[in-house]
């Protein structure tokens, strides 16, 4: 199958095990399948996903403490949340966007497929707990901004990979850190599961880089100046400290992006 209806048939599926499942299947066999120009067209809405989590607003969203069992298990749910959501924005990125390298699509192809992982990871850990996926409310604010950015490869790969998904650089230790004082085996699990997503995040946010700079080039503009515009535009979230500094260094981020930042 050609790999961009194959990723739209994989955005399409709802069952969250499933999708994983295909999403992986695809990286295995990407290499050799054909790209077509232009993205096929979608029959049902996007994304395809699950009757439950319920999806409220963020505020809503109960803060529980991980120091608690219930607690732990609705952190882990959220980041499996934040996790099955990553699944759907790779692979749209790798289904919607025509006139883009061969390289662009294989990358998101792997992202998806290292995001299914993820997710899976922290599913067994859910059920581990006696939890599954679904048990604990989420919300929509990563599909929104995909939905946002829809028309737009520029403003996707500026205010997804670059915006929302290198927030989690910046989490990510603090909440090792708390998990880190809960001290119990199902914590200590979690700490290593973050361990292996901060890795993979970290090339991921590497890669949304690569391309909006690629981009920039392509059409001559500025990166930095240029993500003001799109920032205010896409009413991108504004971000605010602590930043992991490090992390987005790896992950391809500017000195002068670091000190806007800061500011």
């Amino acid at each position: 199958m050609e790999l961009r209806q194959w990723a739209l048939q994989a955005l399409c599926i709802a069952d969250p095990v499933q999708k994983a499942a295909q999403a992986r299947l695809i990286d295995e066999a990407a290499t050799s399948i054909s790209i077509a120009p232009v993205a096929p067209i979608p029959t049902v809405a996007l994304p395809g996903r699950p009757a439950r989590p319920e999806l409220i607003h963020p505020n809503k969203v109960a803060k529980r403490s991980p120091f608690k069992p219930e607690g732990l298990a609705a952190l882990l749910h959220a980041i499996a949340h934040i996790e099955f959501n990553a699944i759907n924005l790779a692979l749209d990125a790798a289904w919607r966007f025509d006139g883009m390298p061969r390289e662009f699509y294989l990358d998101w192809i792997r992202v998806a497929a290292e995001e299914a992982f993820h997710f899976t990871m922290l599913r067994e850990h859910l059920q581990s707990l006696g939890y599954a996926y679904g048990d604990f409310p989420g919300h929509d604010n990563l599909w929104a901004m995909c939905e946002r950015t829809s028309g737009d490869v520029v403003a996707r790969m500026a205010l997804v990979p670059r915006t929302l998904e290198a927030r989690g650089l910046d989490a990510t230790p603090q909440i090792q850190e708390r998990l880190r004082r809960v001290a119990t085996p199902a914590a200590e699990r979690a700490v290593e599961i973050l361990d292996i997503i901060l890795r993979d995040e970290i090339g991921h946010v590497a890669i949304g880089n690569h391309w909006y700079r690629w981009l920039c080039e392509r059409e001559s503009a500025d990166p930095e100046a240029l993500y003001q515009v799109l920032a205010e535009r896409y009413n991108a979230p504004r971000l605010y400290p602590p930043f992991n500094e490090d992390a987005r260094r790896l992950a391809g981020f500017s000195e002068l992006e670091l000190a806007r930042l800061r500011s």
